[in-house]
């Protein structure tokens, strides 16, 4: 059992990721509580069901179809800054709606301030999908990503049993107040993160129109096969969630005869297994055929619907649904790790933003079916269809899944020499084989001839270099008047590091002295993979021994780098 949190405890040394999970479980609590208090005091002031399902349409759609545009905020603003902003907003509308209780404003007042509220956080859940990246760094992504998945499943059971004891209070606005004040307490948190994003745009400054600009997290998506295979199982596993927000209903109702706290006794099943399963993932991640992995985890998640069939015990339909809970829970974090990785940081937000959207509109479509399903044929052959039908499709897709898992191996293959070749360097001793691998992939071979400049001091520091064979002079006028030598480097060595951890033009002339074979590695690449800070801290004794030699005042000015 020790063995099982090792991951995690890892990712939570990350003090900026704890600082982003601490504050969205603190929120995400009070948003359950507030669900279930905006429905209950709807139906209090209306008796109407159709208003309570319009609380859900109001805050729902909106987010389904503006969330793509949400993951266009995330790239273009800096994440932190908007992520405080977006809680300065949700706090606003959660007052306005205390207020709106208290002052017995009209439903439609009440509905219109709901939906504000649900359009001010489309930008999060892109904006946190980028950021886990950055805060837990290559090695924790998966744990960071189970963490996170944790959160969500903790708060379906917690938050609407939190929300439903502040009812019993009888002050129907204090469910909207704390709601509020959770809203404060996650800007705080996210406040005193370190780690800042720099803001990109990929389409022409934001000229192109908003729906261009959605379409581009679209077409990346689309573009990989790898990826769209990868949404297509998360996008399925919520499919069938959709559906048991229905199927579950009546299983409670028919087959288990718990009426109608059975619906949240299932619901909170799968979110205890969603713990649970938490408890393995970060494992399974580490294995070499990550596709078997997720086609038998959405098996996991759908079979036991069927064996609903012959259930009448509430326990056992509680223990299926934990068995459940971990399955989706594999599907969910294996899909959004692997897509974290593949895609360019640059885009990651716009992706997330159309991933999460698809997400909700298959929720939808399948509450919709599983609504019509049971309206049309008998609940036991809409829970074989749901149980058997879907793992069955996607069982079809696996030789997609196990050809992207060729694919990986061959690119690890590949990726070996140069990994061996980064690893031979004193400046990567701290970064693990993901972080290799990682920098090699970024690398481009470059050959130069005899006298070549490669890097020329003053000019922008754009890239990091290998020496893979060759040897190289290095020269510099620093803070003196006259050209000094200040190294001669063979292979394998390293140089362009300065500039860019410092941000700093280049600080000395690099030239070939005999034929040289060089691995080039982008600048912000390089800043990338080694976001940790266990890296950053080795590379930062070697870079202010190098601007010793050439300028004193550079480095006597700079700062350790922040722990993580």
């Amino acid at each position: 059992m020790e063995k099982l949190f090792v991951g995690y405890r890892a990712a939570l040394s990350h003090r900026d990721l704890r600082l982003l999970l601490t504050g969205e479980l603190v929120s995400a609590a009070g948003t359950w509580a507030y669900n279930v208090a905006l429905a209950v005091y709807v139906f209090d002031r209306t008796h109407s069901s159709f208003l309570v399902s319009a609380v859900f349409l109001v805050r729902f759609v909106p987010a389904m179809f503006l969330s793509p545009y949400g993951g266009v905020l995330a790239e273009r603003f800096e994440r932190v800054r908007l992520l405080i902003t977006a809680d300065i907003l949700l706090f606003s509308w959660q007052i306005l709606l205390a207020l709106a209780v208290i002052a017995g404003w009209p439903i439609a007042v009440v509905l219109l301030l709901a939906s504000l509220a649900a359009i001010s956080s489309t930008p999060y859940n892109p904006a946190v999908a980028a950021m886990i990246p950055q805060l837990a760094g290559e090695d924790d992504l998966a744990a960071a990503n189970a963490l996170n998945s944790t959160i969500d499943n903790l708060v379906v059971v917690l938050g609407p049993a939190f929300g439903a004891l502040l009812l019993l209070t009888h002050y129907s606005w204090l469910p909207f107040v704390i709601n509020a004040l959770t809203f404060v307490f996650a800007a705080a948190m996210v406040r005193l993160i370190r780690v800042r994003s720099q803001p990109s745009d990929v389409t022409d400054g934001g000229r192109s129109g908003p729906f261009r600009q959605m379409l581009v997290g679209l077409r990346a998506i689309t573009s990989s096969g790898a990826l769209v295979v990868l949404v297509t199982f998360s996008v399925l596993a919520s499919f069938v969630y959709g559906t048991d927000t229905v199927l579950f209903v009546y299983v409670s109702k028919l087959q288990l005869h718990t009426g109608a706290t059975g619906y949240g006794y299932l619901l909170a099943g799968l979110g205890v297994g969603g713990v649970v399963g938490a408890l393995f993932v970060n494992r399974l991640a580490g294995m070499p055929r990550l596709g078997a992995i997720i086609t038998l985890g959405m098996a996991v998640y759908c079979v036991p619907s069927a064996l609903l069939i012959w259930v009448s015990s509430p326990e056992l339909g509680f223990v299926l649904e934990v068995v459940r809970g971990g399955g989706t829970l594999v599907v969910d974090v294996l899909a959004i790790t692997a897509m974290q990785r593949s895609v360019s940081s640059d885009l990651v937000a716009r992706v997330f933003g159309v991933f999460f959207a698809l997400v909700l509109a298959a929720i939808s479509l399948g509450s919709l079916l599983a609504a019509t399903m049971v309206a049309s044929i008998h609940l036991h052959e809409s829970l074989i269809v749901v149980g058997i039908l879907v793992p069955v499709v996607a069982g079809m897709a696996y030789p997609w899944l196990r050809r992207m898992d060729n694919r990986a191996e061959q690119r690890a293959r590949e990726l070996a020499p140069m990994v061996a070749l980064l690893g031979q360097l004193g400046i990567f001793a701290a970064g693990s084989r993901a972080i290799l691998e990682r920098l090699a992939a970024a690398c481009t071979v470059q050959d130069v001839a005899s006298g070549t400049v490669v890097v020329r001091e003053g000019e922008p520091a754009d890239a990091f270099y290998v020496l893979r064979s060759g040897v190289v002079r290095v020269d510099a006028v620093g803070e003196g008047t006259q050209l000094r030598e200040l190294a001669t480097l063979s292979a394998p060595a390293y140089f362009g590091e300065i500039g860019l951890l410092q941000h700093i033009p280049r600080t000395a002339t690099v030239t070939a002295v005999t034929p040289c074979d060089l691995y080039r590695i982008g600048g912000d690449q390089f800043l990338d993979a080694l976001s940790s800070g266990s890296a950053a801290r080795m590379l930062f004794e070697g870079t202010k021994t190098r601007l010793q030699r050439s300028h004193p005042t550079y480095a006597a000015a700079m700062e350790q780098p922040e722990p993580s």
